[in-house]
């Protein structure tokens, strides 16, 4: 069989689904310059600004100081630096569980974690639109994989019915492309009555809901009865890395089977040692400061909405539409790539606005109205 290269190139372009890498010639923030024009970022995950933060900035610095430029090694052997167990410690008190366990990125979490707590025999069963590293990480593990649509809680009580071996329900607390959240409730009430593990992702929540911006599970009181919390350092922390937050059983067999842990070298020391400055600004006055001001922009962007997330959607359908629209905000300004296919499922192509507290309102107010000249308000 020929690899034809040129003919499936051709294919992506003509389907309205080539992707081409981005760069930004400036740092991330609200206004970046991307091939000399300056435009308004409005696709970043940094939720409160924090990549702005020179405070972050100094801590990066200093960590570099203490800690040297690299870990120098895998987490096992001689990696483990004194910044990553303070993190770790960090994390598990704010995520107000027994332990936490971080990774070189949230996708390493998720292929780390998955296949190492449930395998062939066992049923893993997934929320469709589940983010692609829990995905793949199901796929990984070898377990039965089961799916059930978007929140539907009648097809999960179903599938818990018939589920065979160890079960592990994975889902979002908000879901990346819509920016809602999943009935955290309903869900943990549904696995409890069957014995099943719950897999929660808060990479988009946590930072942004919940007291000390703690997630969607201590939004609702819950922290206490999902198994598995799964997060990132990169969007509201505005760093990057992942981390799971579990009991000391499940992360100390973690560090005995989790292959993108054990076979990787372990996140730079100077990143841990911000990090857990970020965490401790998160959760500070500061932090509930600036989560107020994203609620606020968030609510300017979209009046009479109650405020759920920092994503704000706007579906459109046809690829080659989408790109059409991202275009058209490009030349006012703007920078909002168009979200396809496999990101999202055919036909439901998007413009992903992701909103910031470092935002200001007229940046807000210019978005709005060219929202509303494409058509595009709601």
């Amino acid at each position: 069989m020929s690899w034809d290269i040129p003919s499936q190139t051709n294919q992506l372009r003509a389907d309205g689904l080539w992707r081409e890498l981005r760069t930004l010639d400036s740092k991330q923030g609200p206004l970046v310059h991307v091939d000399g024009c300056e435009l308004i970022n409005f696709s970043s995950n940094d939720y409160l600004g924090l990549t702005a933060s020179e405070v972050l900035h100094e801590a990066l610095r200093k960590g570099v100081q203490l800690y040297g430029a690299g870990s120098g090694s895998s987490r096992l052997v001689c990696g483990t630096l004194k910044p990553h167990v303070e993190l770790e410690a960090a994390l598990a008190a704010f995520k107000q569980t027994e332990a936490a366990l971080t990774f070189s990125s949230g996708y390493a979490v998720a292929l780390g974690t998955i296949p190492a707590l449930v395998g062939k025999g066992d049923t893993i069963i997934l929320d469709k639109l589940s983010h692609a590293c829990l995905v793949d990480a199901a796929r990984l593990s070898g377990a039965t994989i089961r799916v059930f649509p978007h929140n539907h809680l009648g097809k999960l009580s179903k599938l818990l019915e018939t589920a065979q071996g160890r079960v592990l329900v994975v889902t979002e607390a908000i879901f990346s492309m819509d920016g809602d959240a999943c009935p955290l409730a309903e869900i943990v009430e549904l696995k409890e009555r069957h014995g099943a593990w719950l897999l929660l992702d808060e990479a988009h929540a946590v930072g942004v809901i919940g007291p000390q911006g703690r997630g969607l599970s201590a939004a609702l009181g819950l922290s206490g009865r999902v198994d598995l919390q799964m997060g990132t350092l990169s969007k509201a922390l505005g760093l990057s890395g992942g981390y799971l937050a579990a009991s000391r059983q499940v992360i100390d067999l973690l560090i005995n089977r989790a292959r993108s842990l054990i076979y990787s070298t372990a996140p730079l020391p100077c990143l841990a040692h911000a990090a857990r400055i970020a965490l401790d600004i998160v959760a500070s006055s500061e932090g509930d400061r600036r989560r107020q001001a994203l609620r606020e922009n968030v609510r300017q962007l979209s009046p009479g909405d109650s405020f759920v997330s920092a994503i704000v959607p706007r579906i459109i359908g046809d690829e080659n539409h989408a790109m059409a629209a991202s275009a058209r905000l490009r030349e006012s300004g703007f920078l909002i790539p168009a979200i396809r296919y496999p990101t999202v499922a055919r036909g439901s192509a998007r413009l992903r606005i992701t909103v910031s507290a470092a935002h200001d309102l007229g940046q807000i107010q210019r978005l709005r109205q060219s929202l509303f000249e494409l058509g595009l308000s709601e």
